[in-house]
């Protein structure tokens, strides 16, 4: 009689994901209510997806993630009311200041939602704090080949910022 033991963790694995999930969907979504909620929905997919448990649970669940926070931005539902909801007071920046950030937050974002998946997902997590080698497991990528996705993905992301919104503001 064999005896199958489960080795996946996975309370111990939300704990240890769950904040970081919902800071990268956050960045992408603008809010962070809607963050922690679609983080929850990805730990929950991941829970429903035995096979992915494991090694490769990490990279699944980010990849997961990340595809939760691209379609809420590219459905447009609630973006606005979230953007407004999630916009903490900054410390010192006055009105002007604080409504132009808020202003290229939201064209970031637009951009985002019309670049290649890939590219998205490969500058929301590399922007989130991740290593080459942490991208390439998240995205099932070569990890000599991160760099220069990454290289493209940002020239891509030029391209469409100046073709939506013109020269970029103060030379960046």
């Amino acid at each position: 009689m064999e005896i199958q033991v489960d080795s996946f963790d996975f309370e111990a694995f939300f704990h240890a994901h769950y904040e970081r999930i919902a800071r990268v969907i956050a960045r992408v979504v603008g809010d962070h209510g809607r963050a922690e909620d679609l983080a929850a929905e990805a730990l929950w997919k991941l829970w429903r997806t035995p096979q992915v448990h494991g090694e490769s649970a990490g990279g699944w669940l980010y990849r997961t993630a990340v595809r939760m926070g691209l379609n809420e931005l590219r459905s447009g539902r609630r973006r606005l009311r979230y953007e407004a909801l999630s916009d903490a007071p900054a410390n010192c920046l006055t009105p002007e200041e604080a409504h132009a950030a808020a202003e290229e937050r939201g064209q970031v974002r637009q951009v985002l939602a019309v670049l290649r998946e890939r590219q998205a997902e490969l500058l929301i997590l590399r922007a989130s704090g991740l290593s080459y080698e942490e991208l390439a497991t998240a995205l099932g990528l070569n990890p000599a080949s991160v760099g220069t996705l990454i290289g493209r993905a940002q020239q891509a992301f030029r391209k469409e910022y100046v073709k939506l919104y013109g020269t970029r503001r103060n030379g960046r």
